[in-house]
């Protein structure tokens, strides 16, 4: 019974930092978490990396010129996401990861197994964790 008490605690409770927000825009704007001046405000030691959409094999199945960018703030104090932006076409689709990887604390190490698609926009996953140094 206490368990299930618990777990039912746990569940009802609201992480406000972790709602991702899309802009329909041309290009879509997606985010989740903080940016890099809220986690300078909340005193975190971050570490921002940045990696071209347009550079990942997979954004060939979305058109030919595809632009975007993604960013992922780390702390690098837990070797956590805090936060994550994406720019350019159906972007929408991938701020679910960055809201996992947040929600769930899923530390970079662990994060880097979890293999992207091929080939989709998805791969950048792949090269932002490649850029970070994993």
């Amino acid at each position: 019974m206490h368990d299930n008490l618990a777990r039912k605690a746990r569940r009802d409770l609201a992480d406000h930092l972790a709602i991702p927000r899309v802009t329909f825009t041309d290009p879509q704007v997606a985010a989740v978490g903080l940016t890099e001046a809220q986690a300078g405000e909340r005193g975190l030691n971050v570490r921002v990396v940045s990696y071209d959409i347009g550079a990942v094999s997979g954004a060939y199945v979305r058109g030919n010129g595809i632009h975007g960018t993604s960013q992922i703030i780390v702390n690098e104090d837990r070797r956590v996401i805090v936060g994550a932006t994406f720019t350019g076409p159906d972007i929408q689709e991938i701020v679910h990861a960055a809201t996992i990887a947040i929600v769930g604390e899923v530390a970079l190490d662990t994060l880097w197994h979890a293999v992207p698609s091929f080939p989709t926009v998805s791969e950048v996953w792949l090269r932002l964790l490649e850029s970070y140094g994993l």
